[in-house]
């Protein structure tokens, strides 16, 4: 029996765009969304097996990703997070826990190279 791909989680407030990383992504990985913080941490909490990557909004409503990515810290998920913004990097994130971090508007090219540089560093 073949191994399984990767899973990524892609949590984005914007449906349409969550839906296009996926799609993207949809080739090479299991892609799971999530279109809110609150519904991500349910999907964690609730996952049958472990999410490889996090491609992770910062500004959402209710639960930032901030708090996000706060919570998967705090409960020992191990798995990669890029944050995947529109927010320009600041020295706010010097002490965040993140993998890598993307300014939108991102490409597809630029969204697999930075999930294959997430799993990458997973393996190690």
């Amino acid at each position: 029996m073949s191994e399984q791909p990767p899973l990524v989680l892609v949590v984005e407030d914007e449906p349409d765009l969550a839906d296009l990383y996926a799609a993207w992504l949809g080739d090479e990985y299991r892609v799971r969304t999530a279109y809110g913080g609150r519904e991500a941490l349910d999907q964690l909490d609730e996952a049958d097996d472990a999410v490889d990557a996090i491609l992770l909004d910062r500004r959402m409503p209710g639960l930032s990703g901030d708090e996000v990515l706060t919570a998967v810290r705090d409960r020992g998920i191990d798995c990669r997070v890029a944050m995947v913004t529109a927010v320009e990097p600041d020295f706010d994130i010097l002490e965040m826990g993140f993998d890598d971090y993307l300014v939108k508007p991102v490409t597809s090219d630029t969204l697999r190279e930075t999930v294959d540089g997430l799993l990458r560093r997973g393996e190690y």
